[in-house]
Protein backbone atom coordinates (compact mmCIF):
# COMPACT_ATOMS: atom_id res chain seq x y z
CA UNK A 1 0.00 0.00 0.00
CA UNK A 2 2.94 2.17 0.69
CA UNK A 3 3.95 1.70 -2.84
CA UNK A 4 0.52 2.82 -4.17
CA UNK A 5 0.63 5.94 -2.05
CA UNK A 6 4.06 6.79 -3.29
CA UNK A 7 2.97 6.24 -6.89
CA UNK A 8 -0.16 8.43 -6.34
CA UNK A 9 2.10 11.08 -4.77
CA UNK A 10 4.45 10.93 -7.73
CA UNK A 11 1.50 11.23 -10.09
CA UNK A 12 0.12 14.21 -8.19
CA UNK A 13 3.53 15.80 -8.10
CA UNK A 14 3.88 15.24 -11.86
CA UNK A 15 0.34 16.62 -12.41
CA UNK A 16 1.04 19.89 -10.58
CA UNK A 17 2.81 21.51 -13.55
CA UNK A 18 0.00 20.34 -15.82
CA UNK A 19 -2.64 21.79 -13.46
CA UNK A 20 -0.67 25.03 -13.18
CA UNK A 21 -0.29 25.17 -16.94
CA UNK A 22 -4.03 24.48 -17.33
CA UNK A 23 -4.86 27.31 -14.88
CA UNK A 24 -2.51 29.65 -16.72
CA UNK A 25 -4.13 28.69 -20.05
CA UNK A 26 -7.65 29.20 -18.68
CA UNK A 27 -6.66 32.57 -17.23
CA UNK A 28 -4.93 33.57 -20.49
CA UNK A 29 -8.02 32.43 -22.44
CA UNK A 30 -10.20 34.59 -20.19
CA UNK A 31 -8.04 37.66 -20.67
CA UNK A 32 -6.91 37.23 -24.24
CA UNK A 33 -9.91 35.63 -25.98
CA UNK A 34 -13.03 35.50 -23.82
CA UNK A 35 -12.87 39.13 -22.59
CA UNK A 36 -12.38 40.79 -26.00
CA UNK A 37 -14.87 38.37 -27.56
CA UNK A 38 -17.46 39.21 -24.89
CA UNK A 39 -16.85 42.94 -25.37
CA UNK A 40 -17.16 42.60 -29.15
CA UNK A 41 -20.37 40.60 -28.83
CA UNK A 42 -21.77 43.13 -26.33
CA UNK A 43 -20.85 45.98 -28.68
CA UNK A 44 -22.43 44.16 -31.62
CA UNK A 45 -25.56 43.50 -29.59
CA UNK A 46 -25.70 47.17 -28.57
CA UNK A 47 -25.25 48.28 -32.16
CA UNK A 48 -27.87 45.82 -33.37
CA UNK A 49 -30.30 46.89 -30.66
CA UNK A 50 -29.51 50.52 -31.50
CA UNK A 51 -30.09 49.87 -35.18
CA UNK A 52 -33.37 48.12 -34.40
CA UNK A 53 -34.35 50.99 -32.14
CA UNK A 54 -33.41 53.49 -34.86
CA UNK A 55 -35.43 51.45 -37.36
CA UNK A 56 -38.43 51.54 -35.02
CA UNK A 57 -38.04 55.30 -34.67
CA UNK A 58 -37.77 55.69 -38.45
CA UNK A 59 -40.89 53.54 -38.89
CA UNK A 60 -42.75 55.63 -36.33
CA UNK A 61 -41.66 58.85 -38.06
CA UNK A 62 -42.69 57.45 -41.43
CA UNK A 63 -46.07 56.51 -39.95
CA UNK A 64 -46.50 60.03 -38.60
CA UNK A 65 -45.55 61.52 -41.96
CA UNK A 66 -47.97 59.17 -43.71
CA UNK A 67 -50.71 60.26 -41.30
CA UNK A 68 -49.88 63.93 -41.94
CA UNK A 69 -49.90 63.27 -45.70
CA UNK A 70 -53.25 61.50 -45.43
CA UNK A 71 -54.66 64.40 -43.40
CA UNK A 72 -53.38 66.93 -45.93
CA UNK A 73 -54.76 64.81 -48.76
CA UNK A 74 -58.18 64.64 -47.06
CA UNK A 75 -58.09 68.40 -46.53
CA UNK A 76 -57.14 69.02 -50.16
CA UNK A 77 -59.91 66.70 -51.35
CA UNK A 78 -62.39 68.50 -49.12
CA UNK A 79 -61.31 71.84 -50.56
CA UNK A 80 -61.55 70.48 -54.09
CA UNK A 81 -65.05 69.15 -53.44
CA UNK A 82 -66.05 72.51 -51.96
CA UNK A 83 -64.66 74.33 -55.00
CA UNK A 84 -66.44 71.94 -57.35
CA UNK A 85 -69.67 72.41 -55.46
CA UNK A 86 -69.23 76.18 -55.45
CA UNK A 87 -68.50 76.20 -59.20
CA UNK A 88 -71.48 73.95 -59.86
CA UNK A 89 -73.71 76.29 -57.84
CA UNK A 90 -72.28 79.26 -59.72
CA UNK A 91 -72.86 77.57 -63.09
CA UNK A 92 -76.38 76.62 -62.04
CA UNK A 93 -77.05 80.20 -60.95
CA UNK A 94 -75.66 81.54 -64.23
CA UNK A 95 -77.72 79.01 -66.18
CA UNK A 96 -80.84 79.91 -64.21
CA UNK A 97 -80.25 83.62 -64.79
CA UNK A 98 -79.64 82.96 -68.50
CA UNK A 99 -82.81 80.86 -68.62
CA UNK A 100 -84.76 83.57 -66.83
CA UNK A 101 -83.43 86.17 -69.27
CA UNK A 102 -84.31 83.89 -72.19
CA UNK A 103 -87.77 83.27 -70.74
CA UNK A 104 -88.34 87.01 -70.28
CA UNK A 105 -87.10 87.72 -73.80
CA UNK A 106 -89.29 84.93 -75.17
CA UNK A 107 -92.21 86.26 -73.13
CA UNK A 108 -91.65 89.73 -74.57
CA UNK A 109 -91.44 88.33 -78.10
CA UNK A 110 -94.60 86.28 -77.52
CA UNK A 111 -96.33 89.36 -76.15
CA UNK A 112 -95.23 91.42 -79.15
CA UNK A 113 -96.29 88.65 -81.52
CA UNK A 114 -99.68 88.45 -79.79
CA UNK A 115 -100.05 92.19 -80.01
CA UNK A 116 -99.16 92.07 -83.71
CA UNK A 117 -101.54 89.16 -84.26
CA UNK A 118 -104.30 90.97 -82.39
CA UNK A 119 -103.64 94.08 -84.49
CA UNK A 120 -103.66 92.05 -87.70
CA UNK A 121 -106.80 90.24 -86.56
CA UNK A 122 -108.48 93.57 -85.83
CA UNK A 123 -107.48 94.86 -89.27
CA UNK A 124 -108.70 91.63 -90.83
CA UNK A 125 -112.03 91.95 -88.98
CA UNK A 126 -112.38 95.54 -90.14
CA UNK A 127 -111.59 94.58 -93.71
CA UNK A 128 -114.03 91.66 -93.48
CA UNK A 129 -116.72 93.93 -92.05
CA UNK A 130 -116.10 96.57 -94.70
CA UNK A 131 -115.97 94.02 -97.49
CA UNK A 132 -119.00 92.19 -96.09
CA UNK A 133 -121.19 95.16 -96.92
CA UNK A 134 -119.75 95.32 -100.45
CA UNK A 135 -120.24 91.59 -100.89
CA UNK A 136 -123.81 91.85 -99.64
CA UNK A 137 -124.48 94.60 -102.17
CA UNK A 138 -122.92 92.52 -104.93
CA UNK A 139 -125.00 89.51 -103.90
CA UNK A 140 -128.14 91.63 -103.82
CA UNK A 141 -127.39 93.05 -107.27
CA UNK A 142 -126.64 89.63 -108.60
CA UNK A 143 -129.84 88.19 -107.15
CA UNK A 144 -132.16 91.16 -107.88
CA UNK A 145 -131.73 91.26 -111.64
CA UNK A 146 -132.74 87.64 -111.76
CA UNK A 147 -135.79 88.15 -109.62
CA UNK A 148 -136.73 91.34 -111.44
CA UNK A 149 -136.83 89.63 -114.77
CA UNK A 150 -139.19 86.94 -113.51
CA UNK A 151 -139.02 83.25 -113.97
CA UNK A 152 -137.54 82.05 -117.09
Amino acid sequence: MQEIISQVGALLLGAVPTVLLFCVLVTAYQFLIQGPLSRTLAERRARTDGAVENAHKAIAEAGERADEYAAKLRQARTEIYKLREQRAKQRNAERESALDAARKAAGLKVGQARAELDTEAAHARQSIHSSAADLANQVVRAVLPLSAGGYR
